[in-house]
């Protein structure tokens, strides 16, 4: 029994392999599923265990500089990634309707491919964002949502880049995250900034807004699959998936919505206590979505046991 399923395993491993695009086998991640999941197993094992007891002792860097330079590098890396999808069909050929796989070697196609890797390997860069959570002992704000998100994009994206690079229809969301990604690394730029640059973040709670927007605008594109007399996509499981995708991250985003802005649960806190010489302290607890939240400067104290996305004092 055991050896008849480990070379099932090992067929359905040699022939996925074999399936491979040839057009991105040399790209750096694509050869196997074996690198990158154990880049995001590494990534998970940090995050919830490795990283919060490496720091339980230890004061919160600042990274202040550091997370600016980052932000700004992610605003301008998600913008190209926008324009390059523009360009590979998006702005010039595509229908925005039933636009098929191109398995070609056009100049064309071959733009697609490389930016479609390019948004893959995206994703392994925008891990920085829970090392910073981290490193600066914001544990709080690494919540399910956060790593769930962080590990499962890529993850997704691997099986996508390496059968389907030039994915047409299955492309639109990636486009439409990337464009999101801009606008939340602005925010997370001008948080990282200073005070001073406060005034300017008005419209923090419009952020999950934007998210939820992006999942609608995803699910509606993917759906027209469904209603169209004639759609021949080479892989329509894809069309499932991502119209799953949508509709999964719009519940989870939704329960976020609710749960911060509408019943109160996860905005900040402020508990004042009168010091001994009268004076009054502010302890200040962000329980946030790790990911679509602030990068916050309010004080977060971390004396206490940590736990996935809380901190309980002992």
């Amino acid at each position: 029994m055991l050896r008849e399923a480990i070379t099932s395993v090992t067929k359905f491993y040699s022939n996925l392999i074999s399936r491979t695009d040839a057009r991105v086998k040399d790209y750096p991640l694509m050869q196997s599923p074996i690198q990158m999941t154990s880049i995001l197993v590494a990534y998970i094992f940090f995050s919830v265990y490795v990283g919060p007891r490496m720091m339980a002792n230890r004061k919160p860097f600042g990274l202040n500089r550091a997370m600016i330079t980052y932000n700004l590098c992610m605003v301008s890396l998600n913008a190209y990634i926008v324009y390059e999808f523009m360009m590979s069909g998006w702005a010039t050929t595509f229908t925005w309707r039933c636009d098929l796989i191109d398995p070609s070697t056009s100049p064309q196609a071959l733009r697609m491919v490389r930016v479609a890797w390019l948004f893959y390997f995206s994703k392994f860069i925008e891990l920085l964002d829970t090392v910073f959570f981290v490193l600066r002992k914001k544990q709080s704000q690494i919540t399910f949502l956060h790593v769930f998100h962080h590990s499962f994009m890529p993850w997704s994206w691997w099986w996508g880049v390496t059968l389907t690079p030039a994915g047409g229809m299955g492309s639109f969301h990636a486009m439409v995250n990337a464009a999101v990604h801009v606008i939340m690394y602005t925010y997370y730029g001008l948080s990282a900034a200073g005070p001073r640059f406060q005034k300017y973040l008005w419209w923090k709670k419009h952020m999950t807004a934007i998210q939820l927007t992006q999942f609608v605008l995803i699910s509606v594109h993917i759906s027209q699959y469904y209603v169209m007399e004639e759609c021949y996509y080479q892989f329509p499981l894809w069309i499932h998936l991502i119209w799953m995708y949508g509709f999964f991250f719009f519940l989870l985003f939704s329960n976020f919505w609710v749960q911060a802005y509408i019943k109160g649960n996860r905005l900040p806190a402020v508990d004042h206590k009168p010091n001994q010489n009268g004076s009054t302290s502010e302890h200040v607890t962000i329980v946030a979505n790790g990911k679509h939240h602030e990068n916050g400067h309010a004080q977060h104290y971390a004396n206490g046991k940590i736990v996935m996305g809380k901190v309980k004092k002992i």
